[in-house]
């Protein structure tokens, strides 16, 4: 069969998606056979594909397809997470483009829309990681609002309020103004931001004295109900029982003492803002404080801000301080940084708000999930293991979890309400159990379904997808179906640090509650990817690349090599398309190994050189070293240790070594022995790259021998590993340098490789014979001998203490100049050895040094005394 000279992956990889596609390869039911099973982080239904996602993705595709050439019934669950904040944020604003406004609409009819758009453009990202290679079981696609996984979140709800620890609250919570909705303390990221310090001066009532305060929010002073001093503080004792005028508003508020006034800060006093600050919040309750909101939902001033109302906070900060300076409140204003609260997906600043919200009690639930990671079992592993101490410091310094979201799309809160009281509902799956349990709860036999009202916020995302490894296999609904008892505990979990504590530690809490389980036994933690400046990959720097431009330019197993190739887990990886085109280099490499065995005649009438018999064996024992060594590095999770690993087998090794040892004189026949051994070796090193470069290891595993479907590579079995030749693979490597040394003295003098030379050998080291005819075709030495002796009017070279003598004759080198050459050497290679013996001479060093340190030098002083003594026998024989 004629193959093409190049490889092109953009003709292969769709041909070979679609034929597994096809013949159900990524299918997986239970049957008998070990499970491996892999859930997917949900990508967000609103996502399309970045270079986090290919990261993640290819490292679980990896991992499955390695499953599955171990003979394990494979299973890797697909699916998207409705991403309450992000889809309704993206679903208002395509309205809004129509001219709808979300308050113009009900409920119902907003949902109409947010659903067409889902089936619009969510699910995107779940196409494109096709493109990759990803291996994913799609009949199984999952997403967090299909009925069946709703329908689980409610049953949860239900059965955790029923037991005590889901409780409704009115608490000062993370407002985010922009996505109207309240955020658990997790969705809040902290940074440092440049603004002010205003100091604002008050009027004592019925008195000429002023009382100054400190504050970064003039804004918020229109809501305040106190000023607060520290009893200890002697400068403002005389106040104590009086009373304030709040500037602008003219309202009268009390002086009242806490010992929580830090004196130090600002001026020691501390306006009082209950409703939009939590620990003045805490002030507030103690000292029975009114509370004044300033703010509507979108954090513009209410009426409460006079003049200012419908306004936005940040235009009537500015403002406000005018009118304070003009009206001799504001005396001055310093730089100040401090820490602002954002929100994590839509970035606005968050701003403190009292809400009535639903809460979720923690400190139980999470002692099981606690002793899983840090516990001496250790169920649940992570990988690196630095991650250990960040989950611990979350864990245990956790609060209740606010599960409550003023938003529409997301899973309705099952609470109904029947009256005005803060008692009056109750929770149940459906409005039908509603009913009944509201009757039960008033006595009134009269009452309906109608007289009933829903809660209408919506479920915290994280709070669905804490279940998906065992919703998505209906564990919730039907505890015992055969899937959940099958597939469940799944075995690795790929992710980010920075969902560490969102998903991975409350999937742990959620695997324990409910299947009295770990979720997963491996979690493995993947770096950011990050550009060589070391900057995030975001769209707002424009340093993130088009990933699917990338798989076009490079193909997606030159991707995912690239990828791999420089990502340690846990550690970030600094991405460089070079990595991409080595990657692609590689894949190359590979075909053109193919491509030149294909040209191969195959003779069954040769007899099989004996250069050819002993390097198979040495590949054999080889590649089994290599084999055991990517084991090692998996069981680690170390998949760029891995991928090196292989990379320098078939690079160096196999295309390197062994088919340049094999391969056939010019126009000679390949003996079918040679042949038949070496393409085996070439499928096994096919198996161990599947995983990292699925499209091209099928491609040339299809094209070298017709298979069936049951025969593909994506189903084949994975080479066993047996006990490992170190003794051959020592021997090859002393027979490698000895190669290198004659090519070396070949390149130096000029010698083309088609002129044959002779070899004669001191052997010292009683080095095996074993390779002697590799030796002699590599090099094209025509006579290779040993003696006892050194040989006058030779080129010599070492390895070890053995010595190889290449004779030349003297009218084919200019004397002088390898006079001069080797002169140069010998002064370097004295000055080098001085320096070592200077060191080894030192008793400090040779005492303290470790020992495998000392013994380094003590091999550099043995290699340099030996290098010193060739160059001097070279210099005696070209002198003589």
């Amino acid at each position: 069969m004629k193959i093409p000279s190049k490889y092109n992956a953009q003709e292969v990889e769709g041909k070979w998606y679609d034929y597994w596609m096809k013949h159900n390869y990524f299918h997986s039911e239970v049957d008998e056979r070990e499970p491996y099973t892999i859930v997917i982080p949900p990508p967000n239904v609103t996502g399309v594909l970045h270079m986090g996602h290919m990261l993640n993705n290819t490292i679980q595709d990896v991992l499955i397809r390695r499953a599955r050439l171990q003979g394990k019934n494979a299973c890797w669950v697909p699916g998207t997470d409705h991403a309450s904040i992000a889809t309704e944020a993206k679903v208002v604003a395509k309205l809004k483009e129509q001219g709808i406004e979300k308050s113009d609409l009900t409920r119902e009819e907003f949902l109409k829309h947010a659903w067409q758009w889902k089936e619009e453009y969510g699910g995107i990202i779940l196409e494109q990681l096709k493109k990759l290679g990803a291996s994913c079981d799609w009949e199984r696609t999952a997403f967090t609002m299909d009925p069946a996984l709703s329908e689980s979140v409610i049953k949860v709800f239900v059965d955790l309020y029923n037991k005590g620890m889901i409780y409704r609250g009115y608490r000062m919570v993370n407002w985010d103004p922009e996505a109207k909705t309240t955020l658990s303390d997790e969705e809040v990221n902290y940074e440092e931001r440049q603004g002010n310090l205003y100091y604002l001066q008050y009027n004592i009532v019925d008195s000429d004295e002023k009382v100054i305060i400190a504050t970064t929010r003039p804004e918020t002073i229109l809501g305040d109900t106190a000023i607060c001093i520290n009893p200890n503080d002697e400068r403002y004792t005389h106040l104590k029982g009086k009373k304030a005028i709040v500037p602008l508003c003219g309202r009268e508020i009390p002086i009242i003492e806490d010992e929580y006034v830090d004196v130090e800060f600002g001026t020691g006093c501390l306006k009082v803002t209950p409703a939009h600050d939590e620990n003045d919040k805490v002030l507030g309750d103690k000292h029975q404080l009114e509370v004044i909101d300033i703010f509507n939902e979108d954090a513009s001033l209410n009426s409460f801000g006079l003049h200012y109302e419908g306004k936005d906070r940040f235009v009537v900060r500015k403002e406000i301080a005018k009118e304070l300076e003009e009206k001799g409140f504001l005396l001055k204003t310093e730089q100040h940084t401090h820490k602002v609260g954002t929100s994590e997906r839509t970035k606005a600043v968050i701003e403190p708000r009292l809400s009535d919200q639903w809460f979720l009690k923690m400190e139980e639930l999470v002692k099981p999930a606690l002793e899983a990671v840090l516990g001496e079992e250790r169920e649940v592993k992570l990988f690196p293991k630095k991650f250990e101490n960040t989950y611990r410091h979350w864990m245990e310094n956790i609060r209740d979890w606010n599960i409550s979201r003023q938003l529409w799309w997301g899973q309705q809160i099952p609470a109904y309400y029947f009256g005005d009281g803060k008692d009056d509902f109750v929770v149940a799956e459906n409005s039908a159990d509603a009913l009944t349990l509201a009757i039960e709860k008033t006595g009134n036999a009269n009452l309906t379904e109608a007289d009933l009202t829903q809660d209408p916020d919506a479920l915290d995302t994280w709070f669905s997808s804490w279940l998906w490894p065992m919703s998505v296999f209906d564990g919730i609904r039907n505890p015992e179906n055969e899937e959940i008892k099958y597939y469940y505990p799944t075995n690795d979990l790929v992710t980010g640090p920075d969902i560490l504590f969102f998903w991975v530690a409350r999937m742990i809490i959620a695997g324990y509650e409910y299947k009295d389980q770990r979720p997963f036994e491996n979690v493995y933690l993947t770096g950011l990817v990050r550009d060589k400046q070391r900057r995030k990959m975001s769209k707002s720097l424009g340093n993130s690349p088009d990933a699917l431009k990338l798989i076009e330019d490079y193909g997606a197993d030159g991707v995912r090599v690239g990828l791999l190739l420089s990502s340690a887990a846990g550690n970030d990886l600094l991405f460089d398309e070079g990595l991409c085109q080595q990657g692609k280099g590689l894949g190359n490499k590979v075909w053109s190994a193919f491509y030149l065995t294909n040209l191969w005649e195959v003779s069954e009438a040769v007899a099989q050189p004996a250069s050819s018999k002993i390097a198979i064996e040495w590949y054999k024992a080889k590649f089994q070293q290599t084999l055991a060594e990517i084991e090692d590095h998996y069981s680690k999770y170390r998949l760029s240790d891995v991928i090196m690993a292989i990379y320098k087998l078939i690079y160096d090794d196999f295309c390197g070594w062994l088919l340049e040892i094999v391969k056939p004189a010019y126009q000679q026949p390949i003996d079918a022995i040679t042949y038949r051994e070496v393409m085996q070796l070439f499928e096994d090193n096919l198996k161990i790259l599947h995983p990292f470069m699925p499209f091209i290891t099928e491609e040339i595993w299809q094209t070298i021998a017709e298979r069936s479907p049951e025969e593909a590579l994506i189903i084949a079995k994975y080479p066993k590993m047996t006990a490992t030749e170190e003794k051959l693979i020592a021997e090859f490597d002393f027979a490698a340098d000895v190669v290198s040394g004659i090519r070396t003295i070949r390149k130096d003098k000029n010698i083309a490789f088609k002129d044959s030379i002779d070899l004669c050998v001191l052997n010292n080291e009683q080095a095996t014979t074993n390779f002697d005819e590799v030796i002699k075709k590599l090099t094209n030495v025509e006579n290779l001998s040993y003696t006892d002796s050194k040989v006058d009017g030779a080129m010599s070279f070492r390895v070890k203490s053995n010595e190889y003598f290449v004779p030349i004759s003297a009218d084919s080198i200019n004397v002088e100049e390898e006079i001069e050459k080797l002169s140069e050497e010998l002064k370097y290679t004295e000055g080098f050895l001085k320096s070592v013996q200077k060191k080894l001479a030192n008793e400090r060093f040779v005492n303290n040094a470790p020992e495998q340190v000392v013994a380094m030098e003590k091999k550099k002083e043995a290699d340099a005394l030996a290098k010193i003594e060739t160059i001097k026998n070279s210099l005696a024989s070209l002198n003589a």
